[in-house]
């Protein structure tokens, strides 16, 4: 399969003020978003790609960075040229989020009302407030009905919302990994990483960067908290085991174990390009995601208005957003008599499996996308929108 090669980033300012779920707006605001494929005569070939806690817009392709490595887009094996999301067929959209650290518009940005930058006082956003942003974006695009929205895990999440928030904007939903809800455990997992955060002496209340200084020990935790649960037992007991650095046991606190070597790397890693502000703007949109909410709790109610067709996949060592979550929607559809596909990945690699290269789950993918684009080659719009 063909890569779709070198990409650029584009950019759209908007000026006029955003409500958020909070209560508060946000006005003067840029989000950053990539495309690939051609968009078709009618408008009807267009997918977009929601992204992860710590994903972005670049969903494929590549670009050189700064120190002349080459950055990946997190979902290249899923979207390009013959690939399961085909950008021979479909014009692909991915979309920063607001609140990110990757060029939309978010807490290290100045203020407009100050000059300095957001930090602390960045706004807290919300799953649903994403995707009225992004509404905005494709009309901006001239695009009023997507094909198809589809996400894995907290992109998931965005796509739900969608199917709910703009029920007439979207003829497929695609869930991947995803769930209605945090349960009381994610939410847990999410307090601890935010508190290594807003503990650390360098976060000066989340204005740091006033400071010219990063936390860059609460990342570190906050990362290896998180890159825990996005492992299986047996996968980390494959890949690492009890494994020894050094081949004895060194009777101290430092490294001892492959696993914490490997953990350590991650949170270092990832302290060096993520914000942290960021971080703990998107663990609350991931706590405060719940359809259900304003039904009372009943999901098949939050999702009667809904018009779209849905895919979901979920893999069974997936324990952060386990199959009985993804299996909680597909009732909820059923309930309301939606057309809706599911299958259930039985692999090894945990919540990670929705961006690795499993066969019979990239065979999922493209198969749906298969029967979609025979929808856009037999069925003209206005009548696919009917």
């Amino acid at each position: 399969m063909k890569s779709i090669g070198v990409v650029t980033p584009q950019s759209m300012h908007f000026s006029e003020p955003l409500p958020l779920q909070s209560g508060a707006s946000i006005a003067d605001y840029t989000l950053v978003y990539e495309t690939y494929g051609v968009l078709n005569a009618d408008r009807s070939n267009a997918v977009l790609v929601c992204h992860a806690l710590n994903a972005s817009h670049h969903v494929a392709g590549v670009y050189e960075n700064a120190d002349g490595s080459l950055n990946h887009g997190w979902w290249d094996n899923m979207v390009g040229p013959g690939k399961p999301l085909d950008t021979d067929k479909f014009f692909v959209i991915g979309v920063n989020n607001l609140g990110s650290c990757f060029g939309s518009t978010g807490p290290m940005h100045p203020n407009p009302a100050t000059g300095k930058p957001y930090g602390a006082s960045f706004p807290v956003v919300t799953v649903e407030d994403w995707v009225h942003a992004q509404a905005r974006l494709m009309t901006a695009l001239g695009i009023e009905q997507l094909a198809a929205v589809m996400g894995g895990s907290l992109g998931g999440m965005q796509a739900m919302a969608w199917s709910t928030l703009y029920p007439d904007r979207l003829r497929h939903c695609l869930v991947i990994a995803s769930t209605p809800k945090l349960t009381a455990q994610n939410i847990a997992f999410n307090d601890v990483a935010r508190q290594a955060i807003l503990t650390d002496p360098d976060y000066h209340g989340g204005n740091f960067y006033e400071h010219g200084v990063v936390p860059k020990r609460g990342l570190r935790v906050a990362r290896m908290v998180g890159h825990i649960t996005y492992l299986s037992d047996d996968d980390m007991a494959e890949k690492f085991g009890r494994e020894l650095r050094s081949g004895a046991y060194q009777f101290n606190f430092g490294i001892d174990f492959e696993i914490e070597s490997y953990l350590r790397y991650q949170g270092d890693k990832f302290s060096s390009y993520f914000d942290a502000n960021t971080y703990l703007l998107i663990t609350k949109a991931l706590d405060y995601f719940d359809p259900a909410l304003p039904f009372g709790g009943d999901l098949t109610k939050a999702m009667a208005h809904t018009q779209a067709d849905f895919l979901l996949v979920s893999f069974t060592t997936d324990w952060r957003f386990a199959p009985e979550r993804s299996r909680e929607i597909v009732q909820a559809l059923v309930n309301n008599k939606r057309r809706v596909s599911y299958a259930e990945i039985n692999a090894p690699h945990g919540h990670d499996a929705f961006l690795l290269e499993d066969e019979r789950y990239m065979d999922v993918i493209r198969s749906y996308y298969g029967k979609m684009w025979k929808e856009i080659e037999q069925t003209p719009l206005h009548k696919v929108a009917a």
